[in-house]
C-alpha cells in the first residue's frame, strides 16, 4: 500500500509539527497544565511520531541504495542549510524583534551573544540556548529562543546508527532491529521505573525506540497488511496507553504504525503535498510563539494563540522550503545525476 510517490506521510508530519505548537501553547499562555493523557498525547506523541517516521523513511531510503556517500550526503542537505539558516534567523532577526517588543533594551555585548550563539551550537547539539541572558520575563521559558532543535542531534544520532548498521552489514540480519527495539524499550522501562536517571540515556532509549519502530515496520512492511481498521486498534491502543506512566511502553509501535500504515492508505492527490513545510514548521514555531509572547499575545489564551503562532509559522516555513530547503534536495538530486522529475519529495526531517 505504500506508494513513494503518492502518500500522506508529509500531511502527517505536518499535522504533527502543528500538535507541538498546541502543546507549547499551553505553559506560554500561562494555562493549567492538562491531565497526564494529554500531556502525552499532545505533548509527547508529536515529536515521537517524527522519529517513527524517520524510522521508516531512513531505513528504506538505505536498503534502497546503501552507499555511505550519498545517504550521508543526503540526510545532511535535508537538516543543516535549514538548521543554520533557522539559528541565524532566530539569533539576528527574531531574537532581538523580541527583546524590542519587552522593552527591556540589549544586553551588553548582544551582538557578540548572537554570533556566539550560532556558532555554539552549529554542531546541531543545543549548548546555547539563550542570547546574552534574554529572553527575559517570557515564562516558563526564560533564557531560551528556541526549544525544539534539541531534538535534531538525537535525530542525526539515529541517521549515523543506521549508516554503522549498514556498513557493518548488521542491517541485513533480522534480528538486528528487534533488538535495538527491545534494548530501548528495557531503557523507556527503567525509566518509567524511577530506575534511570541519566539524561542522555533517557533520551537515548525514548527517541530509539520510536526510531526502531518505523525501522520494524519496514522490515516487515511486506508482510504487515495495512488497514483502516487496524488503524483504528492502533488510535485506540495509543490513546489507552496514555494513562501510563510512559504510554510508549505500549503505544511505540502502534503509534508507529497508526502514522505510516494512515499515510500510505490515504491516496487523495490534493494531500499529497510536495512542498513539504513540516521541518521549517517544527523548527521555526517556538522562537516565533517566544517574540509572540513577547508581544503580549500569550493572554489571548491557548486556542487564538496557538492559531496565531501556526498561521505565523507556517508563513515562515514555506519561505524556508522554497528558499532553502527546496534548494538543498536540488543540490542533492543533481549530484545523483537525477533529474527533479525523478524523485519525488517525501522525507521530512527524514
Amino acid at each position: 500500500m505504500f506508494d513513494p510517490r503518492l502518500n500522506a506521510l508529509n500531511v502527517v508530519r505536518l499535522l504533527l509539527a502543528v500538535s507541538v505548537i498546541v502543546w507549547h501553547s499551553f505553559p506560554l499562555t500561562g494555562a493549567s497544565r492538562p491531565p497526564w493523557p494529554v500531556v502525552q498525547l499532545l505533548g509527547e506523541a508529536g515529536v515521537d511520531g517524527f522519529f517513527a517516521i524517520s524510522g521508516f523513511l531512513i531505513v528504506a531510503s538505505w536498503m534502497r541504495n546503501p552507499r555511505w556517500r550519498p545517504y550521508l550526503r543526503a540526510r545532511v542537505l535535508r537538516i543543516l542549510p535549514a538548521f543554520y539558516f533557522c539559528l541565524v534567523v532566530t539569533a539576528f532577526v527574531l531574537a532581538p524583534l523580541g527583546i524590542l517588543l519587552v522593552g527591556q533594551g540589549f544586553p551588553d555585548g548582544y551582538l557578540g551573544d548572537s554570533l556566539l550563539y550560532v556558532l555554539k551550537n552549529a554542531g546541531l547539539r543545543i549548548v546555547e540556548a539563550g542570547i546574552g541572558g534574554t529572553p527575559e520575563g517570557v515564562l516558563p521559558y526564560p533564557g531560551v529562543w528556541n526549544g525544539s532543535l534539541w531534538t535534531l542531534w538525537w535525530e542525526f544520532l539515529c541517521y549515523l546508527g543506521v549508516l554503522i548498521l549498514g556498513l557493518t552489514r548488521l542491517l541485513r540480519f533480522r534480528v538486528t532491529v528487534p533488538i535495538l527495539f527491545i534494548a530501548c524499550l528495557g531503557g523507556v522501562a527503567l525509566t518509567a521505573a524511577g530506575i534511570l536517571d541519566n539524561a542522555e540515556l533517557i533520551n537515548g532509549s525514548r527517541f530509539g525506540l520510536m526510531f526502531a519502530a518505523g525501522a520494524l515496520i519496514h522490515q516487515v512492511k511486506d508482510r504487515l497488511p495495512a488497514r483502516w481498521w487496524l488503524v483504528g486498534i492502533a488510535a485506540a491502543i495509543t490513546i489507552t496507553a496514555s494513562v501510563l506512566p510512559d504510554y510508549r511502553l505500549v503505544a511505540a509501535l502502534p503509534l508507529a504504525y497508526l502514522l505510516i500504515a494512515g499515510g500510505a492508505l490515504v491516496k487523495i492527490p490534493g494531500l499529497r503535498l510536495r512542498n513539504d513545510v513540516s521541518y521549517g514548521t517544527y523548527i521555526y514555531a517556538f522562537p516565533l510563539q517566544q517574540v509572540l509572547a513577547s508581544a503580549g499575545l500569550a493572554a489571548l489564551g491557548v486556542p487564538v494563540f496557538a492559531a496565531v503562532a501556526t498561521i505565523l509559522t507556517l508563513g515562515v516555513a514555506t519561505l524556508s522550503w522554497h528558499l532553502i530547503e527546496k534548494r538543498a534536495l536540488r543540490w542533492k538530486r543533481s549530484r545523483a545525476g537525477m533529474t527533479p522529475e525523478s524523485v519525488t519529495l517525501t522525507a521530512g526531517p527524514a
